[in-house]
């Protein structure tokens, strides 16, 4: 109130006060707001306003994520000191027109490889292709292993298939499981969970891995090879996080079992593992040849490009549906415009994350960083992991926390020159900080709850744990191996 009155009386009085008036009321203003928005750390107030918008938009106002991303970037647009347009352009019309700019850019670079992976994962389930690979896995590792068979199940499929897909795919399998052996299935299903949730998170070409080292600048095959080592160690820890919560909490089969998909023309093992191996045989060998001989010959970087090897990974998965359901190529592609549909969503909502990072970037917030840290050492994969995970916490999406903090970091550290250890680590910090907290705000958290039967308590207790459990060791082994064996 005293606040109030004091500046009333000043708008009243300031000619009295001030008796050259050199400015008015609104210039003095204007200047003053100037001056803040062009201070050196008013970048942490866009990001602050970012994050806040995200969040509320998604988590209290229930905005579809591709709005309310979009409306995020541009509020970080019109909040920023500077913004990159076309000259003449006013800045309100660049905080509209460059988030539009941006998303295109993010979509070009990844539409084509997310669709493909889309059509990979359902040709893959209706082909019979995946529950073969599961099916050996279970016969060669046998009963008593049955929790490693589905933790390697969930790891593999992860990769082209989207979590909450293979989680429908995999958990009628630990309720058989489970209903034959009498015990274990907690165990089965954090077993199916923790593998599934790894490589979503770290391997492309599912969209947040993708969209990170697309944002990064880090080659798609060294990411590819990257995070599967990165992901060994956590799923140890979720194998065995899993067998000790199965023995404190004895939670029974709820739910009954639905159809697994089960073909009498089930295609044979190693076929059925193409769609799979063969993108991330021709991504890799483009990628570990340009390391070893410097230079990648044409052909090897033609086959070896995202685009081709995810092309001929569809073109297999595609023939086996064809085959296995007797589909001529008009009802195949019928078929295909399912996935595709689920994949549009999937490119809308990661181009806008996309979008609303580069926005983020554009604020300046790297050089804010880089000015507040410059009198201590701050360790990148330690911040990287914390923006990430309280993204995640925050909001609830795994993919938008990994998109959103990824153009913070490149804002702060570029394509990692200088960094004592190679830029991947950042990376897989923020993939590890994405799955950290998984509560009542993450779809995943509903996916494993519902079709396994849990109550929010009994899913607090155990899906949740993991998740942090998997983040933490994850976050430990980059530190250390950042040491160990920096690659730089």
């Amino acid at each position: 109130m005293l606040l109030c009155l004091f500046g009333y009386k000043f708008l009243r009085n300031w000619k009295k006060l001030f008796p050259s008036p050199s400015f008015s009321p609104k210039e003095m203003y204007l200047s003053y707001m100037n001056s803040i928005v062009n201070a050196p750390y008013w970048p942490f107030a866009v990001l602050l306003f970012g994050i806040i918008a995200v969040v509320i938009l998604i988590s209290r106002l229930r905005l579809h994520p591709f709005v309310a991303l979009m409306l995020s970037a541009i509020i970080v647009g019109l909040l920023s000191a500077n913004v990159p347009g076309a000259e003449g352009l006013s800045h309100l019309v660049k905080s509209v027109e460059t988030p539009m700019t941006e998303f295109g850019t993010v979509a070009g670079k990844i539409a084509w490889v997310i669709a493909l992976a889309a059509m990979i994962g359902t040709a893959m389930m209706e082909s019979g292709a995946a529950q073969r690979i599961v099916n050996w896995l279970i016969g060669a590792l046998g009963e008593g292993r049955a929790a490693l068979a589905l933790l390697l199940s969930g790891f593999l499929l992860s990769i082209p298939v989207f979590f909450d897909t293979v989680f429908f795919l995999l958990i009628p399998l630990a309720i058989t499981l489970a209903q034959k052996t009498g015990k274990n299935f907690l165990l089965y299903v954090l077993a199916i969970g923790g593998g599934a949730a790894i490589t979503h998170s770290l391997v492309p070409p599912t969209p947040g891995p993708l969209i990170m080292a697309e944002t990064l600048q880090i080659d798609l095959g060294l990411t590819i090879m990257g995070g599967l080592a990165a992901g060994i160690l956590p799923a140890i820890a979720s194998l065995i996080l899993g067998r000790r919560l199965n023995a404190r909490m004895d939670i029974p089969v709820r739910v009954g079992i639905s159809d697994t998909g089960d073909s009498a023309k089930q295609p044979g093992l190693a076929i059925s593992l193409m769609p799979v191996v063969i993108p991330i045989i021709l991504i890799s060998i483009a990628s570990v040849t340009a390391v070893v001989a410097g230079k990648t010959p044409a052909w090897i970087a033609f086959w070896g490009n995202k685009n081709v090897a995810m092309a001929i990974g569809t073109a297999i998965a595609l023939w086996l549906w064809a085959r296995a359901k007797n589909l001529d190529a008009k009802t195949l592609w019928e078929e295909a415009a399912k996935p595709l549909e689920i994949a549009g969503i999937i490119i809308l909502i990661t181009s806008a994350g996309g979008a609303f990072g580069a926005m983020i970037k554009h604020s300046g917030i790297g050089d804010a960083i880089a000015l507040a840290t410059e009198n201590f050492h701050i360790n990148y994969i330690i911040l990287a992991w914390l923006i990430s995970a309280a993204m995640k916490t925050a909001q609830g999406s795994s993919t938008v926390a990994m998109i959103t903090t990824s153009s913070i970091m490149f804002a702060l550290v570029g394509t990692g020159a200088d960094l004592p250890y190679h830029p991947m680590y950042i990376l897989l910090a923020i993939g590890f900080g994405g799955l950290f907290i998984s509560w009542m705000n993450d779809s995943g958290f509903w996916v494993v709850s519902r079709m396994s039967g849990f109550t929010e308590g009994e899913a607090l207790k155990t899906w949740t744990v993991l998740l942090a459990v998997i983040s933490l060791v994850g976050l430990f082994q980059l530190i250390i191996f950042s040491y160990i064996l920096p690659f730089n």
